[in-house]
């Protein structure tokens, strides 16, 4: 199995995906309710990519769509393609399609990356949006969801370009030549704000990637996602067993 070098991070392994799946479906409903009561709203990132579908169409079952206070979540976004927004490639499509078109969040609680927009002033926008939820400066989400790329990469933070190092911002547009498209993405400083961070990995083809991640030497320009690390926050990767296998 894959171990952290870290004890600071939670790694939890189950046996399938779909019991994967259902943990983090768990972990999102506890979270929602803990910050309802504590502070009477949730603000909650999504992530893109075939593995966030199955969770966003599981929370859209009544089983646990039922447990969330939805009036009361604001939806973000960690990263989008620079396409419009039904473009079968965007990310905000994807949400809406398995999740958001069968919860009741108010539209305007709906946070999304304006992808059709100009690259630069969409993360302009977007970093305008963030100021005004959050008015001292302190972006401050209470959960991220992340996943985790083959080469390492999360959110749209790519192997030794810009975003993934940068320490001020807290959303970046920049051209990625591995996919050939402007992205835009949170940067690890608004990520690391936040009170829980979860990457959500599974299959056998991330087995080895997921390896370095967590149990090799530290090098974020090359491998992304090693720069999630919460400053104050929680950071949980639930995995299933094909994903956590030592290859």
């Amino acid at each position: 199995m894959v171990t952290s070098l870290d004890p600071a991070i939670d790694t939890v392994v189950l046996p399938t995906r779909e019991l994967a799946m259902t943990a983090a479906a768990g972990a999102i409903v506890a979270a929602a309710k803990a910050a309802v009561d504590a502070r009477g709203r949730f603000l909650l990132v999504l992530s893109g990519g075939s593995t966030p579908k199955a969770l966003y169409t599981l929370l859209a079952t009544p089983a646990y769509s039922s447990l969330i206070d939805w009036s009361r979540a604001h939806v973000f976004w960690g990263d989008e393609r620079c396409v419009p927004p039904e473009d079968p490639a965007s990310n905000f499509r994807m949400a809406r399609e398995a999740l958001l078109d069968h919860v009741p969040v108010p539209a305007a609680q709906l946070h999304r990356m304006r992808g059709e927009d100009d690259p630069v002033r969409a993360a302009a926008a977007y970093e305008a949006v963030l100021r005004g939820l959050f008015p001292d400066g302190a972006t401050r989400f209470d959960l991220v969801l992340l996943g985790m790329g083959d080469n390492g990469h999360t959110a749209s933070l790519f192997p030794g370009l810009a975003a993934v190092r940068e320490a001020v911002r807290p959303v970046v547009a920049e051209y990625v030549p591995e996919v050939a498209m402007w992205r835009l993405t949170l940067t690890p400083p608004a990520i690391n704000a936040a009170a829980k961070v979860m990457f959500l990995v599974v299959g056998h083809d991330k087995a080895a990637m997921l390896k370095q991640v967590l149990s090799g030497p530290r090098d974020p320009n090359r491998l992304p996602a090693q720069a999630i690390a919460p400053v104050r926050g929680e950071l949980t990767w639930i995995l299933d067993a094909a994903a956590a296998a030592v290859t």
